[in-house]
């Protein structure tokens, strides 16, 4: 059955909020609190896709979270598609697919997009002779020449500066994007996803993307054009294509409301938060109507129709 949106918003008991902070970073089953999540517990029905986000929803550090393999192995059992999508720069889809695998998930390579893949395609596609200054860590360095596009850190031949998670990021790349934006104003400023931090187990996280374009913003007074990552229709497209599924019939599941949830509901697809990454219920109950989501679950187990 193709999925529809539910007419109404529910979320599970507030009381459960006050140890969200410890619970998403560090999740347990259901059955581990005497929290009633009500009717949204369960779909009623099956989608048509599932689109999964990975970093809090499949997966938190070097583990995969409870539910995740049962959860994709019924989806599997039926037939229907199954996409896993990443706003995660530091790895390229190969890598990915051999991380979860090794971790135990059942997953095909072509079922992997992410913003490193994101990113050179819709350059290689739109902007195939622009020189690209990467502020970015290697995975993404790596695709952008071995997709033949152009690369500098000269500001004055720099078509577009391209921000991204960069643990290297220094006061000598700020100078060159700055020097490309401003002086010379001839570049435009991108990323390629538009994260504020990377979540770690045990509520840690680490600054991404958005810090370095906010730090470049900043001095330059531009603004950043594009962005590759969720909630960006161009991950959406590419997970779906090939599938045959429109994205009124597909649903998105990840644990961020600005990215996860706010493509799915841009897109007109139905958006489940899962509590055991980034948002928890204050962030949901004090969100704007439209920008929350459809359904809200404590863990994956509670994802599909028990029957």
């Amino acid at each position: 059955m193709a999925g529809q949106h539910s007419p109404w918003f529910a979320v599970p008991d507030p009381t459960l909020g006050a140890d969200h902070a410890d619970t998403a970073r560090s999740p347990q089953p259901p059955s581990a609190t005497n929290h009633e999540s009500g009717p949204t517990a369960s779909s009623e029905h099956w989608f048509d896709a599932y689109l999964f986000d990975l970093d809090g929803t499949i997966h938190l550090g070097d583990r995969l979270l409870p539910g995740a393999v049962e959860t994709v192995a019924r989806i599997r059992d039926r037939g229907i598609p199954v996409r896993f999508l990443s706003n995660n720069p530091t790895h390229s889809p190969a890598t990915i697919h051999q991380r979860l695998h090794h971790l135990g998930l059942d997953l095909r390579l072509d079922e992997v997009v992410n913003t490193v893949l994101t990113t050179t395609r819709w350059l290689r596609e739109n902007r195939p002779e622009a020189v690209v200054f990467p502020i970015a860590e290697q995975p993404v360095i790596e695709a952008l020449r071995a997709a033949g596009q152009p690369l500098s850190d000269d500001p004055a031949s720099i078509d577009i500066v391209l921000a991204s998670y960069d643990r290297s990021f220094d006061y000598r790349k700020l100078q060159t994007a700055f020097d490309a934006l401003w002086f010379h104003r001839r570049a435009t400023l991108m990323s390629t996803n538009p994260d504020r931090f990377c979540p770690y187990p045990g509520g840690r996280g680490e600054p991404d993307a958005a810090s370095i374009v906010a730090a470049i913003e900043a001095c330059t007074q531009t603004t950043c054009e594009r962005t590759f990552g969720k909630p960006s229709p161009l991950m959406l497209d590419l997970a779906l294509h090939g599938t045959g599924v429109p994205a009124s019939a597909a649903v998105m599941v990840g644990d961020r409301l600005a990215t996860d949830i706010a493509m799915a509901r841009a897109a007109g697809m139905t958006g489940v938060l899962v509590l055991t990454g980034d948002a928890g219920l204050p962030e949901v109950t004090t969100a704007p109507e439209a920008e929350r989501p459809h359904r809200v679950i404590r863990a994956l187990a509670e994802l599909l129709p028990t029957a």
